[in-house]
């Protein structure tokens, strides 16, 4: 209902910016004009000094008594007398037409439009191509940057529902924390599937590994990657489609190559997933110590904070890895 009503709502306001004329744009520039001059609220009918009911006759007889007083021969060296009168001259013409003045009266009873049309403010403004460029720019920059917003948010979600669910399975459901490092099994979702034992499993499963406060998931080589709010990539300009291609040329120009962190490639992703389901885990996920070894150095971090971000990112875990290459 929400949809037809804005889809409604928007057909109007297309008819309405479409019903403006030629003949109402140059009203539109008028009144703007008038008032501008003349002071706000100034009227076509005011500044002739008639009524809005005024005959043809009488809005020509005005017209002659104020085209004497506003005469440039009668105001030498007065500033803006030759717009004051032919804008003067204008006004009376389109009083003195029944079809002009009929559309005036209209917008003299309901008020001229502050939205005038696309079509009204480019015919006036006529922006160059390098604005046009910039506003593009600007545009496509910040939806980028709300959507690396919207994600940052959906993986914070995620990590929080990982952490959680790795806690209830080391500590029990009243989540008294237990000493020692606990070894868990997390479901990351997805459809079920049957392992090689004909054991139905609910999805995906990851080892954890709980020790205190903090969460690491368990890589197969047995390193740690620690699973906090640090590991979600939180949103930033920089890394925005314009800016990452200029820092990037900027960096080939100058030969300044940072640091970069080798991407995972996809048939490394697939043989990761493909060993998790080769190793029959079951559904209650087990426990224990065991004796990891956590990554260490910032690059191994970065990396692991990478890997982490992937990992819990669920559907988006390959979208993730792509966008570190």
């Amino acid at each position: 209902m929400r949809v037809l009503n804005l889809i409604a709502f928007l057909a109007v306001l297309v008819t309405a910016v479409l019903a403006w004329t030629k003949e109402d744009h140059e009203i539109f520039d008028l009144v703007s004009a008038l008032q501008k001059a003349e002071g706000k609220g100034t009227s076509f009918y005011s500044w002739l000094d008639v009524s809005p009911s005024a005959s043809t006759p009488e809005i020509s007889k005005a017209y002659r008594k104020k085209s004497l007083q506003l005469h440039p021969d009668k105001n030498k060296g007065v500033k803006n007398a030759h717009e004051r009168f032919a804008r003067l001259g204008v006004i009376a013409a389109i009083l003195r037409d029944s079809a002009k003045r009929e559309r005036y009266d209209f917008f003299y009873k309901n008020g001229v439009p502050v939205w005038r049309g696309t079509g009204y403010y480019y015919s006036r403004f006529r922006p160059g191509l390098g604005t046009v460029l910039v506003f593009l720019i600007l545009a496509t920059s910040g939806v980028q940057y709300l959507v690396q917003k919207m994600n940052y948010n959906r993986d914070l979600k995620r990590i929080e529902e990982l952490v959680g669910q790795a806690r209830q399975a080391a500590w029990g459901a009243k989540l008294n924390p237990v000493e020692g490092q606990r070894k868990v099994k997390v479901s990351l979702g997805g459809g079920a599937r049957m392992d090689e034992d004909g054991n139905v499993l609910p999805g995906r499963m990851v080892d954890m590994i709980v020790e205190g406060s903090h969460v690491y998931i368990l890589e197969p080589n047995g390193s740690m990657i620690p699973l906090d709010r640090d590991t979600a990539v939180a949103p930033s300009f920089k890394r925005t489609w314009f800016l990452s291609l200029v820092t990037g040329l900027l960096g080939k120009v100058t030969g300044r190559d940072g640091s970069t962190i080798e991407p995972t490639t996809s048939s490394e992703t697939d043989g990761g997933e493909e060993s998790d389901e080769a190793s029959g885990l079951g559904s209650d996920g087990g426990s224990g110590t065991v004796t990891p070894r956590e990554e260490s150095g910032p690059g191994k971090a970065k990396m692991g904070r990478a890997a982490a971000t992937t990992i819990a990112g669920g559907r988006r875990r390959k979208g993730v890895a792509s966008r570190k290459k």
